[in-house]
């Protein structure tokens, strides 16, 4: 296969920016403040809207409840540091330079991604955006990857994953697209199995050498 038909899929959270241990934070407290009876809780959860979040362990609480952790959640997210991942932002303006499609996939909503984009300067960076309003169901489902194909007209086959979560992972998977998981979130020998190449961040990452590695071309 070319390098040059490749299209670059990304997620955001422990991808682009290094913001899962702020979620750790907010769940953990989250657990407590509403006495949520399940343990782990944030790494469990990892990967999923916050709508899919709410309808499989909130449907018994109260509406104002949930909204309540809407809005809290909202308001988290306006006050986090957006901190890149080491060598992200590097790397994707290497592959824009470059004219490859990238497309931004995340279980984020658009409010939040747009303060992202706009505070890390990315606004003319990405072809396509799929957050969790665009889409019905979240990940592991593969909905998401798939209509960011479809945004960039690339077949899945063609299309790289950047991901660092399991439910992102299995959604990638499940798209028939090749994998490429960040150890960010996750220890990389739990990761193993799970993608066609796992690693640390994006540091001295070059995009012929990932491309060479995860379609194993000589």
């Amino acid at each position: 296969m070319e390098y040059d038909d490749k299209a670059f899929l990304f997620d955001l959270d422990g991808v682009i920016i290094d913001s899962e241990p702020c979620y750790d934070q907010f769940w953990n407290n989250a657990v407590q403040k509403y006495r949520i009876p399940i343990e782990n809780f944030p790494a469990i959860i990892k990967g999923n809207t916050l709508k899919a979040i709410l309808e499989k362990y909130f449907y018994n609480y109260p509406i104002e409840i949930q909204q309540q952790i809407i809005q809290e959640c909202s308001d988290f997210e306006q006050t986090m540091d957006y901190l890149p991942i080491p060598g992200a932002l590097t790397f994707i303006e290497q592959l824009k330079r470059n004219g490859y499609p990238i497309a931004l996939v995340t279980s984020s909503d658009s409010k939040k991604v747009a303060s992202v984009i706009s505070r890390l300067k990315l606004e003319h960076i990405f072809n396509s955006i799929v957050t969790a309003d665009r889409i019905s169901v979240g990940k592991p489902h593969p909905e998401c990857f798939l209509l960011a194909a479809q945004d960039l007209n690339k077949a899945p086959s063609a299309c790289i994953v950047f991901e660092d979560s399991f439910a992102g992972l299995e959604a990638a998977r499940r798209a028939h697209m090749k994998i490429v998981a960040l150890s960010t979130t996750n220890p990389p020998e739990q990761l193993q199995g799970k993608a066609d190449l796992v690693i640390p961040n994006f540091d001295s990452i070059q995009v012929q050498k990932i491309v060479s590695q995860v379609y194993e071309l000589q």
